[in-house]
């Protein structure tokens, strides 16, 4: 049965194919939830969304502000998701008269930030007012509904992979999102576990914010929705989207995600060509292999591949980068936006042969065939 996807129009001004937009990069690119049907980002206002972020184009306008595209949209969109993802707790003030304004036209508002619009008296007001809802994707569970770690991950007794990265912002979604339409549409069952504001809004089944989580209980939020998954989907591998860096001196997401989902290895997203941590100007990016090191003391399990991020660099670059990891490190690497995930699939099939047997079993049509 198919579900009817809501219209939605994304608010990311001055950062859409920036970092701190990579909510809203994440949502046109891929979204089970939501039919994007813009962007409003003013320095942008005129280009097309897929072409200014992969150079293929997908339809998606990008708007100067939210009156030109309610004036240039046959429709008023069914949501306004704020698609930036700031350090900053709140948003200016501007911003907040756009909230209101996006109300007031009868939209919901999806929201992806620690501070919570439905626990603002004058958003929740506005949205009474108006009819609409209010959707703080961060706000977590109720404390009775949360859990702390109970070891039942010992019962997942199929292939878990967590894909982690060197730093934040640096593509471990996308390659999570992409490997996991890849390994479906060969013939595996897999199934993705969020762990960010954005996979959540991009229709992850299973998963929770966990930065907005108490620390008490990141580790078994993760054990917790890798056990759901396992139990309720049957699949054939489960894959953790992981958060910031191992590294990261500001964050412990990444920690918190090693412990609670254990996993049988680990996909690494690098970007070769950045110098210093995102938002962090003073602090020098990690080398790939310090990072694979501290992985592998943290939980005992093994990096598997690389994925890159092609960030700055040219097509060549990408390439020689490709070469001189896999001839460095001995692991397969790739660019995933550009080489698609065959490495990556290759990989899980040459450690898990199990997988090679579902795919055989599940398809119909003949096993697929990697090359390269």
């Amino acid at each position: 049965m198919s579900i009817t996807k809501k219209t939605a129009l994304i608010y990311c001004e001055k950062q859409f194919g920036l970092m701190d937009g990579k909510t809203a990069a994440g949502l046109v690119r891929h979204s089970q939830t939501y039919n994007i049907v813009g962007v409003i980002d003013s320095s942008l206002a005129g280009k097309d969304a897929g072409e200014q972020l992969d150079n293929k184009k997908n339809n998606i306008p990008i708007f100067a502000n939210l009156k030109s595209a309610l004036d240039k949209l046959p429709n008023i969109p069914d949501c306004y998701i704020y698609g930036k993802a700031p350090l900053d707790a709140s948003i200016p003030i501007a911003e907040r008269v756009l909230v209101l304004e996006a109300m007031t036209k009868g939209m919901d508002i999806i929201n992806g930030l620690h501070e919570f619009f439905s626990e603002d008296p004058e958003f929740s007001e506005m949205a009474i007012r108006c009819g609409v809802k209010i959707q703080d994707i961060r706000k977590p569970p109720k404390l009775e509904d949360l859990h702390v770690f109970t070891g039942q991950i010992a019962k997942v007794n199929i292939p878990v992979i967590a894909v982690l990265g060197t730093d934040c912002a640096c593509g471990k979604m996308t390659t999570a999102v992409e490997l996991n339409k890849a390994l479906n549409n060969s013939g595996i069952k897999s199934v993705l576990v969020a762990t960010g504001q954005t996979g959540l809004m991009q229709g992850a089944t299973y998963g929770v914010s966990i930065d907005a989580l108490v620390s008490q209980f990141v580790v078994g939020e993760i054990e917790n929705a890798v056990v759901q998954a396992f139990e309720q989907e049957n699949p054939d591998i489960i894959l953790v989207e992981g958060q910031s860096a191992v590294s990261h001196p500001a964050f412990m997401s990444s920690v918190g995600i090693l412990k609670g989902c254990m996993p049988d290895g680990v996909i690494l997203q690098h970007p070769p060509s950045r110098k210093f941590r995102c938002d962090f100007p003073l602090l020098p990016m990690p080398s790939i292999v310090s990072e694979i090191r501290l992985i592998k003391a943290i939980c005992q399990t093994q990096v598997i591949a690389i994925a890159l991020s092609h960030e700055n660099l040219t097509d060549i670059e990408v390439l020689e980068t490709i070469k001189s990891y896999e001839d460095r490190l001995l692991l397969p690497t790739t660019d995933v936006l550009t080489y698609g995930c065959a490495k990556l699939i290759r990989a899980l099939y040459n450690l898990f042969p199990s997988l090679v047997r579902q795919n055989k079993q599940n398809s119909q049509m003949p096993p697929l065939l990697i090359k390269g």
